[in-house]
């Protein structure tokens, strides 16, 4: 069927030979060296970001075995871990310029050629070329199509990866779902009932396809997350992401980081609209709509989510932290985003269950003197916190004692601690009786402390009186809320 290795030694000779002389056009030119080199196949090209024949392989459809002649081309390069943390070393991979494959599909045989070079732009080009039989009845190779279709639906799907949107491409990324599956609902301090009716406004959605069609209504719909920084919208949406991915039909989750792009904005939503239309049913989740969408591209924007397009099993998330900031076309107007979620500051009772969550997670909580009583303090002390702010309260404490200063406030600035004294009097903590033996914990005096100290830094945002349930100022940069490709809270 194929050469002897005397034809690629041919056709690396030639690439070589190319690879050092000024180029014209090395798409075509690889092509033609092959076909030269391979006279009786058929010769197939392909890329890998719509084809990924070699990860498609990797992933255990197919088999692709490198041939280890003279003729091969690539760097071998050391890919770093994501985390010194995860490893003693990374791993050793192959960026390839010009290798082959011995490749198996099925019960099919075929070489596929990997071709990497910089285009015009100085961009990086990838193709691959499928090398086999000719078959003389048909104008295309319904072997290689065949192929083609299986591995071109592989790419196209998410495996273990979450859709971005960012630096105007697509790209698939394992770290947020990574950090999607590791969130729990026991993460997530809000009542039984809204849990409960988010939830299930969310698969009552992918489950209603057929009584949409019914009533003749399109099957889209749009959500949007509001409240203050810190009070769990990001952690929701992420476990609505690991819900709908857990669904017997796996939904997949399109996030969108960012519209920059040299085309504009415009383009962005296009390519993120399209996008979402291939993948439906699907999630699309814009974080922080209101800073994303902006007034030149907002017309743009909403022609897309309500316009001429099929916008069919798209389910849209939105959030924000400044309503008042979007304008009301897009959140008054039905068909667009027509159910709002008010995420508030958390109440007594769910300031608590928080403190209570904290106290369950250290395993020597009892060793600190970490009681149920100071829990129930904690909880009425820090009316107007959010749950930003209670993380912070229990982070700064904990690195406090672990640090050796459990009577003091750390200064960020000086990196000296301050005496809860010398505290300004405005960030005076709310009256509230505290028994004997909380007073005495040392724990105790460090989260008093703590508390002050936000306090304080709230009342520096604009509001000299401390924090007010349903405040919508945002918190200190320092505590800002991130998006969810960061560290989230």
């Amino acid at each position: 069927m194929y050469s002897t290795p005397a034809a690629h030694e041919t056709a690396f000779t030639s690439w070589q030979d190319h690879t050092s002389a000024a180029k014209i056009d090395t798409d075509n030119f690889v092509h033609t060296l092959l076909r030269k080199a391979y006279p009786e196949t058929h010769i197939v090209r392909t890329t890998p970001s719509k084809c990924d024949l070699i990860g498609f392989a990797n992933a255990g459809h197919a088999k692709a075995v490198s041939v280890a002649w003279d003729g091969f081309d690539a760097l071998r390069v050391y890919k770093a871990p994501p985390s010194r943390l995860d490893s003693a070393f990374g791993r050793l991979e192959n960026v390839v310029n010009f290798g082959l494959w011995n490749y198996k599909f099925e019960t099919r045989n075929f070489r596929v050629y990997e071709v990497s070079y910089l285009d015009r732009f100085s961009r990086i080009a990838k193709l691959l070329y499928i090398l086999c039989p000719v078959l003389e009845s048909h104008s295309h190779n319904v072997v290689v199509d065949h192929l083609l279709k299986h591995a071109g639906r592989w790419t196209a799907e998410a495996h273990d990866e979450v859709w971005v949107f960012d630096s105007a491409r697509w790209s698939k990324n394992k770290e947020l779902w990574a950090s999607v599956q590791q969130s729990s609902w026991e993460d997530v301090i809000v009542s039984p009932e809204v849990r409960k009716k988010l939830s299930q406004d969310v698969d009552d959605f992918f489950d209603s396809r057929d009584s949409y069609e019914k009533f003749r209504i399109p099957w889209k719909r749009g959500i949007i997350f509001h409240g203050v920084p810190g009070v769990g919208k990001t952690l929701f949406i992420k476990m609505l992401m690991k819900s709908v991915a857990a669904r017997p039909t796996p939904v997949p989750t399109l996030y969108v980081k960012s519209l920059d792009s040299c085309a504009g904005p415009k383009w962005s939503i296009q390519q993120i609209f399209k996008k979402a239309r291939r993948q439906a049913p699907c999630l699309l989740v814009f974080e922080d709509l209101d800073s994303l969408v902006s007034d030149g591209a907002r017309s743009y924007f909403l022609n897309e989510v309500d316009g001429l397009n099929n916008n069919d099993g798209i389910l849209m998330i939105g959030s924000t932290n400044h309503l008042d900031q979007l304008d009301p076309s897009v959140t008054k107007r039905p068909s667009r985003f027509d159910r709002k979620y008010h995420f508030e500051l958390p109440t007594e009772q769910e300031r608590l269950a928080y403190c209570h969550y904290w106290r369950h997670k250290m395993p020597d909580a009892d060793e600190v003197g970490f009681s149920e009583e100071i829990c129930s303090v904690v909880a009425r002390l820090t009316d107007g916190f959010s749950f930003a702010y209670l993380k912070e309260l229990f982070v700064g404490s904990l690195l406090l004692i672990a640090g050796g200063e459990p009577d003091g406030v750390m200064d960020d600035n000086l990196g000296q601690t301050t005496d809860a004294g010398d505290m300004d009097t405005d960030s005076a903590l709310p009256s509230v009786d505290i028994p004997d033996s909380v007073r005495d914990s040392k724990l105790f005096s460090t989260l008093e402390s703590q508390i002050r100290e936000l306090l304080q830094d709230m009342k520096h945002v604009g509001d000299s009186t401390g924090p007010k349930p349903g405040d919508s100022r945002p918190p200190p940069p320092i505590y800002r809320m991130q998006s969810m490709l960061d560290d989230s809270d």
